[in-house]
């Protein structure tokens, strides 16, 4: 009996030290992806401005005078600036609140500990860190060549667009902006 006694509370601490290394170990994994998260929360932050931006300036364009167009875009581009900097910290701020009851608790629950290690062996690994410093150039030099090969085909689409939308402004008495260039070329 002293024996399944013994046996039971050296499997319970076994079991308790495997479940904390397990959550010491995703709490790694969850430090290492921190710059990610946070960017990912910056970015989820920023879109509402960046959108508003982007509508903001069609309106400028299609219905300011030309000599008060280039004060109100800064008016605007500062209350989006204004905007950013209340809420990227705050998402930043909530995404490590969030992410070990989230992407914690999915490493936890479909990695073992042996793939938690190797998984942060790889994130430590000086072949990942040169991965990651290249990647933006990597993506640079693909949107490049993707927009200079997409051209072709998008350009005389983005024309028909472009065309029937001015007929639709015309249509409704609106006044239409000049022509933009394509987007593909961009």
């Amino acid at each position: 009996m002293w024996k399944s006694i013994a046996l039971a509370a050296a499997l319970a601490v076994a079991g308790g030290a495997h479940a904390q290394t397990k959550k010491e170990l995703v709490q790694k994994v969850l430090q290492l992806q921190q710059p990610s998260l946070e960017g990912m929360a910056r970015s989820l932050a920023e879109r509402p401005a960046l959108l508003m931006l982007q509508q903001a300036g069609q309106l400028v364009q299609a219905r300011v005078a030309p000599e008060k167009r280039e004060a109100l875009a800064k008016d605007l581009q500062a209350e989006a600036k204004k905007y950013a900097e209340e809420a990227v910290p705050a998402a930043r701020e909530r995404v490590v609140k969030l992410a070990p009851s989230t992407v914690g608790a999915l490493l936890e629950e479909k990695f073992s500990e042996d793939e938690l290690k190797q998984v942060i062996a790889w994130m430590e690994s000086p072949v990942n860190r040169k991965f990651q410093q290249l990647m933006p150039e990597m993506e640079q030099s693909l949107a490049q060549k993707l927009g200079a090969d997409l051209a072709p085909t998008l350009d005389p689409k983005i024309q028909r667009m472009e065309q029937a939308m001015r007929k639709r402004f015309e249509a409704a008495g609106v006044p239409v902006p000049a022509a933009s260039a394509p987007a593909a070329k961009k």
